[in-house]
This record gives C-alpha cells, structure tokens and sequence, in this order.
C-alpha cells in the first residue's frame, strides 16, 4: 500500500530549515454507538464518586478525609495515621500493577475510559458542541469574524468551562480540608490564603488542560503514552484496522460490488479520523497517541452498517489475530488472553489485595511510642527508691474512646508510680507522662531492658507491649 509523505520541514532562503510543526486545533465529530455509551457510562460512574464522595458522612464526620493539617487520613471506618505510610505505598502498588495488567489484557483502557484528562476532555467538549454545535458548525464558528453571535457562544461556553472547572478544584481540596467547612468558608469569602490558591490552581488546570490543551496532554506530557508500548505484546487487545479487508481503500456508490471494483471495504470516508480525539489515523496503524477509546471503531461500524458491509473493519483485536485467519480470529484472541504475563499480574494483584485488605481488617488501632525523659536519666525517689520518667504518646486508631491501663515488667518490683490508666478519645493521640520507680539494690547499675504493657479495659485484644530500657545510677 502506498501511503502519502508530508514533508514536515521546508527550507529558507540561507537553507536553513525548522522541524516544528505548529500545533492545528482538533475539532472531533460527536460520535455514538456501544463503545461511547460505555465511555459515557465511566464518565457518569466516575464523577458521581468523585463529587458526591466528599459529602458522604461516616460516624458524624466525613467519610473520607485526608486531613494533612491534622496528619490523619480518613477511609470511612478506618483512620490511618503519618505512621501507616504502608498503606499508602502498598495502594499505590496495586494501582500501578492494575495498570500493568489492563494493559497487558486490553491496551489503554485507562486512557479512554477513566483518566481524569479523558473524562473532563469528554464534559468539556459536551458543553462545546452544545453551544458552539458539531464539527462543522464549530470550524465554520471559528474561522467566522468576531460578531455578537460569536462572543454569545464563546460567552456561553467559557462561563460553563469556568463554572465546572471551579467545582472540580472544589471538590478536590474537599478530599483535604473538611468540605462542609470549606464551602461555608467559599459562601462567606473567608477562605484561607493556601486553600484559595489551590483551589485557583487546580481549577486553572482542569480548564486549561480540558478546554485547550486536551489531546497535546495525551501526547506530549502524559508519561504513559512513552512507554506503554513496553507492555504491549502481540496478544494484547487494541484498537486496529484489518488491512487485508480493508485495502485498497477508495470511495463507490452504496450499492456496487468491492470485489468488482478492486476496492476493499474502507470507503475513505475518513470519518475515523474525524471522531479521533487526537487526531490520528487509524488505518496508519498502531500508534502511542492512540488512547483505545473506540470512537472509530463506533463510527467505522456506523458506515459499515450504511454500506451493508460486515462490521469489524475497525475493531478491538490483537496483533496475532488480526493476521490470522478471519474464521481463527475469536479463537487465537481467547487461548492467547490467559499468557503468562497476565497470570503474574492477576496473581500478584491478588495477594497484594489480599494481604492489604487482611492487614486492614486484622490490624492494632491502638499504636505507642516510648520516649525517654533525657533532661533526667534517673533519680533516686522516696525510700531510696529509683525513679525513671517516660513519655507516652497513645495514638487511636478507632471510632470509639478507649480506656487504656499501663503497665511494666522486666525488673523484680518494677511499678508505675503515676496514674495508670488514661481514656484516649476516638481518633485521636494523647502524650501522658509515666514514672517508673525501681525498689533500692533491685538490680545492678547501668541499663536495663523493661517493657510497657499498655491494654485497653474494655477490650483486652487491643494491646501493645513497647520496650524501653530502665537506669540504675551507680
């Protein structure tokens, strides 16, 4: 197949000669069919869970926080502290391996259907064809002078843009401030200096990166694009073009024969390149711009239908497949989906779930951490005898108050000379002071391993035992 060669540098006069290409505004063609109601339906999905999660209420607070200015981070029942940074790095684990393993399965689908630079693209360009219109009436719009028709609608527009984009930075500094108070703070402009300029921030990018920049995002700054690739295989399913049906590609009437012709399916109608948000072809082959939304696919089916042509002349395969012959298509997709490198991924992502979630559910709410009182090592108390003072800092992890008794062993007649016993509030820490007292000649000189045995009244599994050491002056 020939394909055509566009030069991309031309030289001047002193035979110098410039290889960027000024970038050209995409107008995508609104499109539908199965595989746009099911981006629409993640659309629908991610943002109800999104906006509407910040609201929830757990317990009489909000369901899911992350509290920095008080370092605790709230996931509905559980509350995680600065020091359950394992947590978070196990989740960003899982998460970098479900990515690995859609991809390996089925390409991009991350790309086309849940990232956050895909989905507001989509709400964004919805808001566009309804005010400026489709294709062609946004192109026409545009290449039109300045009347007060056109300032009506890029009115109209920018004003919704700007409405969603401030809702968006909103709802996310909502994940980090408590976001009833933040709206009050909003409503009576007495927001703080830090949240407003994150706010503004956040919402600056949602409406420059949706609104204007929208595929250069895909292609030129998301890291992803560069090295999918890596983890593509020839068993991977994606976006593709049969060739062998397709070529030589060439416009007919609706009701003549391909075969008698010498043409293949493709009518050149180039609506695949139309509907594709970053403005590839398709039919040029696999490409990294490529986000595997299936728009061509949806529009390709479309004309497909109109010609009475079979449908799949764009269609999710693999590379095996599509070279494979047409009646061994299905099968070689379905032996080839269980390879090794997915089985690694599923296994992994299965234990590392696993273990996440059991450690979740299993873990301690109750956390201690011992600190020596350095201004005094020892002191020699009552009756001779020697006193050592300890901070105790009590951190709970719960969503109920615990009564919390401290013990010690490790020395004859060690004992806890302060009160014994504090009440820890839900979600929360508390630094209570506890002396030691050691009776006279009980042990040798110098430093002695003890331990805290710190138990909640109430529930008795809930314990910690943390080692300290205690000193003998000589």
């Amino acid at each position: 197949m020939v394909r055509e060669v566009i030069p991309i540098a031309l030289a001047d006069d002193n035979g110098l000669f410039s290889i960027y290409q000024a970038h050209q505004k995409l107008y995508p063609r609104a499109v539908t069919g199965r595989f746009a109601h099911l981006r629409w339906g993640a659309v629908f999905m991610t943002q109800i869970i999104f906006y509407g999660l910040p609201w929830l209420q757990w317990n009489g607070r909000q369901a899911v926080l992350f509290d920095l200015g008080a370092r605790k981070f709230y996931l509905f029942g559980t509350v995680l502290w600065p020091q359950d940074f394992v947590y978070l790095a196990a989740l960003l684990i899982i998460a970098a391996l479900s990515l690995f393993f859609f991809t390996a399965v089925a390409g991009r689908l991350w790309c086309g259907y849940a990232c956050p630079q895909t989905v507001y693209t989509e709400l964004f360009m919805w808001i566009e064809r309804h005010t400026e219109g489709d294709r062609a009436a946004r192109m026409k719009l545009d290449a039109g002078p300045w009347g007060a028709e056109k300032l009506a609608r890029k009115g109209v527009k920018q004003a919704l843009w700007i409405a969603l984009a401030l809702l968006t930075g909103f709802t996310f500094i909502g994940y980090f401030a408590p976001i009833r108070e933040l709206g009050a703070q909003v409503l009576s402009l007495s927001i703080g200096p830090w949240q407003l300029f994150w706010l503004l921030f956040y919402s600056f990018a949602t409406w420059g990166n949706a609104g204007f920049m929208r595929e250069q995002v895909c292609k030129y700054m998301c890291p992803y694009a560069r090295f999918q690739g890596a983890m593509f295989d020839r068993d991977t399913l994606v976006v593709t073009y049969d060739e062998r049906r397709g070529e030589p590609r060439g416009s007919r009437p609706r009701k003549a024969e391909p075969a008698a012709l010498g043409l293949g399916s493709c009518i050149d109608c180039n609506l695949c390149v139309q509907v594709c948000p970053t403005g590839i072809d398709i039919r040029q082959g696999q490409q990294y711009e490529c986000i595997g939304c299936a728009a061509c696919i949806d529009v390709c089916d479309t004309v497909m239908d109109k010609m009475g042509y079979a449908r799949g002349l764009v269609r999710y395969s693999t590379h095996r497949a599509v070279h494979a012959a047409p009646e061994d298509t299905a099968h070689r997709i379905l032996s080839h989906l269980l390879r090794p490198r997915v089985l690694i991924y599923a296994c992994l992502l299965v234990v590392l779930c696993g273990g996440l979630v059991t450690s979740l559910v299993t873990r301690n709410p109750l956390r201690v951490d011992v600190i020596r009182d350095r201004n005094t090592l020892a002191r020699i108390g009552d009756a001779g005898r020697i006193e050592n003072a300890y901070r105790l800092n009590l951190m709970n992890a719960s969503e109920h108050a615990l009564v919390i008794d401290i013990a010690v062993e490790g020395i004859d007649g060690i004992s806890i000379a302060s009160p014994s016993h504090f009440e820890v509030a839900a979600a929360s820490n508390r630094a209570v002071a506890v002396r030691a007292l050691v009776p006279p000649q009980a042990s040798e000189p110098g430093a002695h391993p003890i331990r805290f045995l710190i138990t909640a009244r109430v529930e008795p599994a809930i314990a910690r035992a943390e080692k300290a050491s205690f000193i003998v002056p000589r």
